[in-house]
Parts: C-alpha cells; sequence; structure tokens
C-alpha cells in the first residue's frame, strides 16, 4: 500500500473527550496516536454495549458502526491524500484488537471493510474512479464488503465459475455467493469473476461495485454459532456498471499482495481482541476470589498463568507479523523498486499464512482456559465473567479460509523455500 505499513506515531496529545460527550475532531490527516486510541476506545464501548444483543437477534451492529461513522474511523486507513487519516496496517491491527473487545462481530466486519479499502488503494491509485472512491470513503463513511466466494466453488476464492461481460464501456455480472457477509448493509462490494467468458477459471478480476448498481436477491439466512452479527448470508449478485471500475491488476496479484497479507493480519488482531477481552474477565474473576480469602493464592493461579502466557504470544506473533508486512511493504516501494528475490516471496507468503493458523487456534486455547478458571460463572450468560458468546465466536477462526487448506499450501511454499544458510534464520 502507498501508505506505510507501520510509521512512527506522532507525539501523543492526550485523550479525547470520554463516552457520551461529543465526539473528537474528524480523523482528516495522519494522526496522533491518543487520537485514533480514543477514538476506538469510543466505539468499542458502544459496541460492547450492544453485543450480547447483536449477538442474540444475529443482527448487524448498527450501533457500533454507528459510532465508527461519527468517529470517522472507516477511512481510517485511506492516505491523507484523498483525506483520509493515513494510518498504517500496524495501527488499524490496533484497532480492531480494541473493537474486538467489545464486539467480535463488530471487530470482523471493521477488519474485512479495511482488507477492501487496501484493495481499491494498492490496486487502484492511479486511475480515476477509484480514486474518487476512495475520497467518497471518507467523505460519506463508505462501509465495503467482497464477494468471493461462488456455489459451484465453496470457498475457494482463486477460482470462479461466473464471468464479467463487458461491451463497450459497460460492465455486467451475476453471480450466486453462498456467503456475502453484511451484504445488504455494504456500500459497496468487491466482487471476484473471471475476466471474460473464455477465460480459465483462475484468469479472474474484482470489480468495485456500489449499493445502487446492485441487485442482490436472498438465497438463505444466517443462523450461526458465532460470528452472528456478520450477517454472511447467501445472496444472487447481480451489477452492472461501468468498466472503468474494474481494477487494472489481475486479481491473483491482489490476492496475493494485499488481500491475504491484509486478511490474516487483521482477522489475527480481531481475534487476539477477543481473547484479551476474556483474559480481562478471568483476571477479574481471580482478583474477587483473592479478596474473598485475603492472604492466599486462589487455585485458578496456575491456569490463569497460562492464559496469560498464551496471550502474550499471540500478541508477540502479531508484532512479528505486522514487522515482516511493514519489511515486504519498504522492499517492494522503496526507492529503487527492486523486486524481492523468491525466497523472501515464499517466506512472506509462508508466515502469514502460520500466523493465521496459529492465532485462531491459540485464540480458542485462551478462551478455554478461562472458562476453566471462571467455571459457571463464565458458562452461564449474562454474568460479568459469560464467555461463551467468545468462545462460539473464536469456533469460526479456523473456519475462515480452513485452516487444513492453509497448511497445505504452506507445506507447498515450504518445499519450494531453500533452505537457510548456516547462521541464517
Amino acid at each position: 500500500m502507498n501508505a506505510p505499513l507501520m510509521q512512527d506515531a506522532a507525539p501523543a496529545t492526550g485523550a479525547t473527550g470520554a463516552t457520551g460527550e461529543a465526539p473528537a475532531a474528524p480523523l482528516t490527516a495522519i494522526e496522533p496516536a491518543a487520537s485514533w486510541r480514543a477514538a476506538a476506545q469510543r466505539a468499542m464501548q458502544v459496541a460492547a454495549q450492544h453485543a450480547d444483543s447483536v449477538d442474540r437477534e444475529a443482527r448487524f451492529p448498527t450501533e457500533a458502526f454507528d459510532a465508527l461513522r461519527r468517529e470517522r474511523l472507516l477511512s481510517a486507513m485511506v492516505p491523507a491524500r484523498f483525506g483520509g487519516a493515513g494510518l498504517s496496517l500496524a495501527d488499524v491491527a490496533t484497532i480492531c484488537e480494541t473493537l474486538a473487545q467489545g464486539c467480535a462481530s463488530t471487530a470482523m466486519v471493521y477488519a474485512m471493510h479495511q482488507i477492501q479499502v487496501a484493495c481499491v488503494e494498492e490496486h487502484g491509485s492511479g486511475t480515476p474512479w477509484h480514486e474518487a472512491l476512495l475520497e467518497r470513503i471518507v467523505s460519506e463513511q463508505l462501509l465495503l464488503a467482497s464477494a468471493t466466494s461462488e456455489e459451484t466453488i465453496g470457498g475457494a476464492m482463486r477460482t470462479s465459475a461466473c464471468a464479467v461481460e463487458v461491451e463497450g464501456e459497460r460492465f455486467r455480472i451475476e453471480k450466486l455467493a453462498p456467503t456475502i457477509s453484511y451484504g445488504a448493509q455494504a456500500d459497496g462490494i468487491l466482487v471476484t469473476a473471471r475476466r471474460n467468458a473464455e477465460a480459465a477459471a483462475s484468469d479472474q478480476v474484482m470489480i468495485v461495485t456500489l449499493r445502487e448498481q446492485t441487485t442482490l436477491e436472498k438465497r438463505g439466512v444466517w443462523d450461526s454459532m458465532g460470528m452472528r452479527g456478520t450477517c454472511s448470508e447467501g445472496f444472487r449478485f447481480i451489477a452492472s456498471g461501468d468498466a472503468t471500475q474494474i481494477l487494472p491488476t489481475p486479481f491473483s496479484e491482489i490476492a496475493d499482495q494485499t488481500m491475504l497479507p491484509v486478511s490474516h493480519t487483521l482477522w489475527a488482531a480481531v481475534w487476539t481482541g477477543v481473547a484479551g477481552d476474556a483474559v480481562n474477565r478471568a483476571k477479574a474473576f481471580f482478583r474477587a476470589q483473592a479478596r474473598a480469602k485475603p492472604g492466599s493464592v486462589p487455585p485458578a493461579g496456575m491456569r490463569l498463568a497460562q492464559a496469560t502466557g498464551l496471550l502474550q504470544m499471540m500478541q508477540a506473533r502479531l508484532a512479528v507479523a505486522l514487522d515482516a508486512a511493514r519489511t515486504a511493504h519498504n522492499a517492494k516501494h522503496g526507492a529503487n523498486q527492486a523486486d524481492l528475490p523468491l525466497s523472501a516471496l515464499l517466506g512472506f507468503a509462508s508466515d502469514m499464512n502460520t500466523l493465521k493458523t496459529s492465532i485462531s487456534t491459540t485464540a480458542l486455547q485462551v478462551v478455554q482456559e478461562v472458562l476453566m478458571i471462571v467455571g459457571m460463572a463464565g458458562y452461564k450468560n449474562g454474568t460479568e465473567y459469560s464467555v461463551g458468546r467468545h468462545l462460539r465466536d473464536l469456533y469460526s477462526a479456523p473456519l475462515m479460509i480452513n485452516n487444513d487448506r492453509i497448511a497445505q499450501n504452506t507445506a507447498s511454499l515450504l518445499l519450494a523455500q531453500r533452505p537457510a544458510a548456516p547462521g541464517g534464520v
């Protein structure tokens, strides 16, 4: 992405008003950390207030996204030259982690939106239509979704059965999508398709469509174990528009360079945030037990230490991935514009894969430890120590691009890599 994936924060200026007060000044340029962190905290508190209702009713977290729009956080990743806050991938990951401590569905929708923003910014900058869209994301706080799955191919997003039809300066696309997360609430949807009717299934493009250009025919309901607020319903998707809305970069490059690494990073941040909130509940339970019996260490102490250690490992693993993303970005966009060597590309891809698989499984382990610490108080809904929603939400983590499929892909990448030289990494 043209905005740096990571950057040094400007000096803190002090947090803005507390929840319930008028929102801070809009995020319109590279922001001091205190500003966007405070904005994320305010949005998280709104999300937390409605998280149980969102989960129970399987409804979109409207209140949380109203707050995110007020705080102008939907355009956080849009570069400053288009009017956005120009936050880095690391900053946006922090926002995702913060939101997840209040409501996992809110955080996941926010993460998926930012993934689409990254794709438009990285692969649409330089084309007038997409640059105008980036400006609209800032001014109108548009929400973007994606449609990469298809009924005949399932979740194999690197292949498409449908094809985009281009006649003159217009396009038309029709797709049967088993899931389009928050599709009914999105202002725009990025959809994949074969380049044309004669193209191979893997020869794909990505098209940015707007709500007013799109017809969504609902094909089923979203009644899931967890992540119920993502509203990942199936649709018959039909759209038409200007052919310039098709991103000029082949989708294979968009997926490799942007969509997958940003997805794995921001998803990992969401899962880390969910696990972090569960550990905070366990710590509160532990302190309450200690106060009830002064002078003694409650028996759950060893499990709390284990859960805390696992959470710290998740946070450290995420930090390493963000550093690797920054290094890869700097190498790609450096002054000499040198291409990354194949070994580095393969290494970065396998690193992003193992980030996703490790964080998605460890997060579940953390919450299971927490459940053993808090016992029935965590098993029951409606208590200050409840973690049932956390656990149900996290069971989706290994399934979002199935971990088995990712592990198989990682094994192929590792086979293609040369062994490190003696003394190397």
